[in-house]
């Protein structure tokens, strides 16, 4: 399985918009984002109009890296949310929010997803008791997040989990620090999903 090793600064500046990549460097003076906002390669000034294909497509794109997936469980997931009951954008952004890997994420276990995701792949975490190392596996309502009884030694869930307390935690997500775990207590709501994209034009190119 293909996977982007390259720096993740580019992918931002690629897509025009801040994707918080890098975790808590991105909300410093050291952002590549904040620093040089400019298209990357040779001829990043030059900016040309956008066709409508591609416009769908750089919203696209922003928001699978955003998420930090391939094409492949990126589409797999949009092609789930097209067999769901209401509005195919807001269930495709709500399958992405209740991957398990984004909940370690917004649960502030790790500092970005990518961080996030090794954690899950090397055994850290729990779901309802129960070691689960597949940071695609799809959470629904009731399910509880914790960390390992064998990792909550390891400095970094240690660290990562104090600084969480003082965090926005998301209002779907019940966050307990002494117990370092958090149930999904709702399906999250647009308003309350931070993805800086036009989840329409998503809709919209994979519909063309």
């Amino acid at each position: 399985m293909s996977r982007y090793t390259g720096p993740v600064c580019r992918l931002c500046r690629a897509e025009g918009a801040k994707l918080f990549l890098k975790g808590d460097r991105c909300y410093t003076e050291k952002c590549g984002f904040t620093k040089r906002n400019s298209k990357p390669g040779q001829h990043g000034t030059r900016r040309g109009k956008l066709s409508e294909y591609g416009l769908r497509l750089r919203e696209k794109q922003k928001l699978r890296r955003f998420y930090g997936m391939n094409e492949t469980q990126f589409s797999t997931i949009y092609k789930k949310a097209t067999t769901m009951s209401g509005q195919t954008g807001h269930n495709f952004l709500q399958l992405l929010e209740r991957r398990l890997d984004n909940v370690v994420y917004r649960l502030g276990f790790g500092v970005s997803r990518a961080q996030a995701r090794q954690l899950v792949c090397h055994g850290h975490f729990t779901v309802n008791g129960r070691k689960l190392d597949i940071p695609s596996a799809q959470l629904k309502v009731g399910d509880v997040v914790a960390v390992a009884q064998g990792s909550r030694g390891i400095e970094l869930l240690k660290g990562n989990a104090e600084a969480s307390a003082s965090r926005s935690i998301p209002a779907w997500l019940d966050f307990n620090a002494e117990t370092m775990s958090g149930t999904i207590v709702a399906v999250p709501a647009r308003e309350q999903i931070d993805a800086p994209v036009n989840e329409q034009l998503v809709v919209e190119f994979y519909a063309r």
